[in-house]
């Protein structure tokens, strides 16, 4: 049995590191997966010289925005991507897919347990998304590469990272209105933004991820916020990856 799972795990790697001909997203691979936690914390640290986190958005180029998100269960991970029209924020296609988890959880270290079941989800996509909003940390990270860092690189797309839970930093509590805002900063450096997507309710902690700078994401995420908590299409995204069926 246990040489019939690492069979599938070759595969399913494998499907996930291929490209899709008929895709119309274009991954660029930085690395092997297949690291011990020490190795993956090294690549971490060089990888985060890459990101780019000063380029505003352009918000009015934006025509399709993208929200993605795994659910894990037993051993087994379901990635979801979805894409919705901008500013309408109108859904037009849902992808899926499904493997063994590839990676323990360490915190610190989601990107390496969740990217390659969303990679290959990506590569179904019929419509390329401009943006993709992330359920997960970008610049919020001990070493500035959380998971929205790294799938930015690996696709080389605007990405911007969307939690609920930070781990590192400090910040005040931003007031109680939909649209405010705080700083969230470590070592006297600002991470990420502490948004409140609706009055009176939890914020939530955006960062950038790769080609976006703060101002921008955060402007984005509150126009693709409608009556709940979470950007729509991260909202979307979730429900789909916790059906843990065909999209």
């Amino acid at each position: 049995m246990e040489m019939l799972l690492l069979a599938l795990y070759a595969v399913q790697k494998k499907i996930c590191l291929s490209v899709n001909a008929k895709s119309t997203v274009n991954i660029y691979p930085q690395h092997d997966w297949n690291l011990p936690p020490h190795q993956a914390i090294s690549l971490q640290r060089q990888l985060a010289q890459q990101v780019v986190d000063d380029r505003p958005l352009l918000l009015d180029d934006v025509r399709l925005v993208a929200g993605v998100d795994v659910s894990v269960k037993g051993n087994q991970s379901h990635g979801a991507v979805v894409v919705l029209t901008f500013p309408d924020l109108t859904l037009v296609e849902t992808c899926c897919h499904q493997m063994i988890t590839p990676f323990p959880y360490i915190p610190g270290l989601l990107s390496f347990r969740e990217l390659p079941v969303l990679l290959a989800a990506l590569q179904q996509l019929r419509h390329e998304p401009d943006v993709l909003l992330v359920d997960g940390m970008g610049r919020i990270h001990p070493r500035r590469f959380g998971i929205a860092c790294h799938l930015g690189l690996w696709l080389q797309k605007p990405t911007i990272g969307c939690g609920k839970t930070p781990f590192v930093g400090t910040f005040a509590e931003p007031a109680p209105d939909r649209g405010s805002m705080s700083e969230l900063v470590q070592a006297g450096e600002t991470i990420g933004a502490v948004l409140r997507t609706r009055s009176q309710v939890k914020p939530v902690f955006i960062s950038v991820g790769h080609l976006a700078d703060l101002p921008t994401a955060i402007e984005l995420t509150l126009r693709c916020t409608t009556r709940y908590r979470l950007p729509e299409p991260i909202r979307l995204a979730h429900q789909a990856a916790g059906k843990f069926s065909p999209c």
